[in-house]
């Protein structure tokens, strides 16, 4: 099985053996001065590269399971006593092919001497292997950084996942209180509800595995969720959602903006007798970043420094903050701004590039 080349990194590790190459041919200067620079330049190049060639190359053709791989295609290295064959192997044929090859095509200032050769044999060694462990060290650094990269990533998604398993009872408990409230009162409507709560969890259950999903999918399920609660507030309850076209491909954390709308109308628009206006908006700022917003017209409230957990806002607000810490390492930010009378805002703030490995899910 040949594993998958690299080539930008196949480039990278050319232009490293070149430079290696030039400061070998100052040593060799100095042992035979009668050679020009440039011409001591070209020997080492002729070996430097055959040896590099078959190495860089070579370690292409061993299964990728026989191998140290660093997760970019181009840092794999053989195991145990593959990886030491494949260097002797590569050294060797440098020294055969190449020494000849330099003198061919440097002629008059080629090394001929048997001397002179067995120095040349002695230095092709110390130079291959150093250069051979130089290679074989950032391959075991890389691949490492890789591991850890990797681990970090799961954990998120770890704990993403374990943040939204949280979340989700938490809105299914609340819709069933509010169901079995209207059973008393208007059955008709209660039974309507039970559809429409049988829809939305139909349409959510797949979502919900995953860790992300595209901006549109999560306006989906919001509208999905804003029908769900009509149902019971009726037109007590007008919702605008606001997503431009060139942001719906955009991958957010699934359920990101559910436990903010959700706190709008439980705790902004129900306890007010006219209700009011939820209203949710994606932009872009112009500076590199997602904006999400969740307003409402509601009765506000007094932020204090526990982010409004004293006004029964706490669980679905600290979910969203934990959860966008935890997806973008921190460079992501929530915002609150609440006034009593004057309804609250949430404004989430999100890098449209984000390090962990985003991807929309399908």
């Amino acid at each position: 099985m040949i594993s998958r080349v690299s080539w930008p990194t196949v480039f990278r590790h050319f232009l490293q053996v070149v430079a290696f190459c030039c400061v070998v041919a100052v040593l060799t200067t100095t042992i035979w001065p009668r050679n020009p620079y440039w011409m001591q330049v070209g020997n080492a190049l002729c070996i430097g590269l055959i040896t590099w060639a078959i190495i860089e190359f070579g370690r292409h053709l061993f299964d990728p399971a026989q191998c140290h791989h660093a997760g970019d295609g181009g840092h794999g290295w053989p195991k145990g006593w593959r990886g030491i064959m494949l260097a002797a192997v590569g050294i060797g044929a440098g020294f055969v092919l190449g020494y000849p090859l330099g003198g061919w095509l440097f002629g008059s200032g080629a090394v001929r001497s048997t001397r002179d050769g067995q120095i040349g044999l002695v230095i092709t060694i110390a130079a291959g292997a150093v250069a051979t462990f130089y290679f074989h060290l950032r391959g075991k650094a890389a691949n490492l950084l890789a591991a850890k990269n990797a681990a970090e990533r799961d954990a998120t998604e770890a704990q993403l996942k374990l943040l939204q398993s949280q979340l989700e009872p938490h809105m299914l408990f609340n819709t069933l209180a509010n169901l079995r409230a209207l059973i008393g009162i208007d059955p008709a409507a209660a039974q309507h509800m039970v559809d429409r709560l049988n829809d939305y969890l139909r349409a959510t259950l797949g979502a919900s595995r995953a860790t992300l999903h595209p901006l549109s999918a999560e306006f989906e399920r919001l509208r999905d969720y804003l029908d769900l609660m009509a149902i019971r507030m009726g037109p007590r309850l007008q919702p605008a959602l606001h997503l431009p076209d060139a942001l719906r491909d955009l991958p957010v954390p699934t359920l990101l903006l559910q436990p903010l709308v959700e706190n709008a109308i439980q705790h902004g628009l129900e306890p007010k007798v006219a209700g009011g206006t939820v209203r949710v908006s994606a932009a872009h700022d112009g500076a590199g970043h997602l904006v999400l917003e969740v307003a409402d017209t509601g009765v506000g409230y007094a932020p204090t420094a526990s982010d409004g957990i004293a006004n029964g806002r706490g669980f679905g607000l600290t979910q969203v903050i934990e959860r966008v810490a935890s997806a973008y390492g921190g460079q992501g930010r929530v915002d609150v701004q609440s006034q009593p009378g004057a309804g609250t805002t949430v404004r989430i703030t999100l890098p449209l590039t984000a390090g962990v490995g985003h991807r929309p899910a399908t």
